[in-house]
């Protein structure tokens, strides 16, 4: 079993003047490290009542590598208190009541060519390039956890890469610790406001792509997108974000694919993710999406 790693204030790997305990830190994060996405699978019989065993896998994983995927037994069953009871059985409970959520929180992520989510990526059957989830939201809302539970895949396509943030930490503060302080500031990627039909339904929202919390958790805010971000205009600044997109493309063994299917699902730390395009067959792609404002609990 890893050993969980305690971030104490006056020991904390994501300061840039403690190298030794960064040092320390990486040593343990890339030992023993998942080599694959099946190393990153625990089967389960019923993912909303998991075993101790099942639990303490999943909770293993996600302590390693910020993210596991579960399969369970569900199938086609469209229960969404599948998402809502494993979340909680990790301390997931304040769900993000985001535009594109249904009444009860949780996303249903099928495409969609009418209503209010007409015209945003996510209900569309376009890829989606490396972001982070809530990437758009105010500070006070930031994203920490996240639950995708397939319930129909598509029949084509629909793969999603994953990368774990911390990993990404450590390939660009290897490089150049620069480029961590250069991408910890405070207003380094702005988001423009949403304005549909001459109202404002989200307002500008500057901030960090890195920043750590009050507990000692690194957290990452993100996305690949142009056209609706902006970066702080600096020369370092511009080569963190180069060498970002660079690490991003390249290829890596750290970096996961795979195809959820059926009963099967991804649960997290807002990890790194992408979605390639797909195609519909008799049955429309359903997946439910829950986003928290909680990190997994670490016991």
């Amino acid at each position: 079993m890893d050993r969980k790693v305690t971030l104490e204030a006056h020991d904390n790997p994501f300061d840039l003047a403690n190298q030794s305990a960064y040092e320390r830190w990486r040593d343990q994060k890339l030992t023993d490290y998942p080599e694959s996405l099946g190393q990153l699978t625990v089967p389960v019989a019923d993912p909303r009542q998991l075993t101790p065993a099942e639990h303490q896998e999943i909770l293993r994983l996600c302590r390693k590598a910020n993210m596991a995927v579960y399969a369970g037994d569900t199938g086609n069953d469209p229960d969404k208190s599948i998402v809502r009871t494993l979340g909680a059985q990790f301390g997931l409970q304040r769900l993000d009541r985001n535009m594109g959520a249904d009444e009860d929180a949780i996303t249903a992520l099928q495409t969609s060519s009418d209503g209010p989510r007409q015209g945003y990526i996510p209900y569309t059957n376009r890829p989606i390039a490396w972001h982070t989830d809530g990437y758009y939201n105010a500070l006070d809302r930031q994203i920490r956890a996240m639950v995708l539970h397939c319930v129909e895949a598509a029949e084509i396509g629909g793969e999603n890469d994953l990368l774990d943030q911390e990993i990404l930490y450590i390939l660009l503060r290897d490089e150049n610790p620069n480029y961590i302080r250069a991408l910890s500031q405070s207003d380094v990627m702005t988001i423009p406001p949403n304005v549909v039909d001459g109202k404002e339904l989200r307002p500008v929202q500057p901030g960090p792509v890195f920043s750590v919390f009050p507990d000692g958790s690194l957290h990452m805010r993100y996305t690949a997108r142009t056209r609706s971000i902006s970066w702080k205009s600096d020369p370092l600044t511009s080569r963190a974000v180069a060498f970002l997109v660079q690490t991003l493309r390249a290829p890596s063994p750290y970096r996961f694919r795979g195809r959820l299917q059926p009963g099967q699902g991804l649960i997290g730390n807002n990890p790194l993710h992408t979605r390639t395009g797909f195609e519909n067959g008799t049955r429309q792609r359903l997946l439910y999406r829950a986003r928290y404002y909680d990190r997994i609990a670490d016991t």
